[in-house]
């Protein structure tokens, strides 16, 4: 989906109430926007790790206009598998994010990590 509103509208077809039950929430997975406005601002928080930033941001329901108590967690869902077809984990995003020589600076190809054992 393309807008927030529409997301949106999904909720309201799923959940029932209005369309600015739900805004905030779609909101604020796309926010990122701000910084890139094309699908790779995604990966700030279009994952299973945004979804539970989102419960911990706005609790874990809301009540719509209806009276309905819809879990958050379910929202958030919603949002990210109508952009992406599933949920993928952060770390899905990270294998795809080809590492420019800057990312690389401190810890060169093929160095060994350090010894964090002792």
């Amino acid at each position: 989906m393309s807008h927030c509103y529409h997301h949106a509208l999904s909720s309201v077809r799923r959940w029932g109430g209005i369309p600015e039950d739900y805004l905030p929430l779609h909101q604020w997975f796309d926010e990122s926007k701000r910084i890139i406005a094309d699908p790779r601002h995604r990966a700030l928080r279009h994952h299973a790790e945004g979804i539970f930033m989102l419960e911990t941001l706005f609790g874990v329901t809301i009540t719509n206009s209806a009276g309905r108590v819809v879990p958050v967690r379910q929202i958030g869902e919603q949002h990210v598998t109508e952009d992406l077809g599933r949920i993928p984990s952060f770390a899905d995003w990270a294998r795809v994010i080809q590492p420019a020589p800057w990312i690389l600076r401190g810890n060169p190809a093929g160095a060994p990590a350090p010894d964090t054992t002792h």
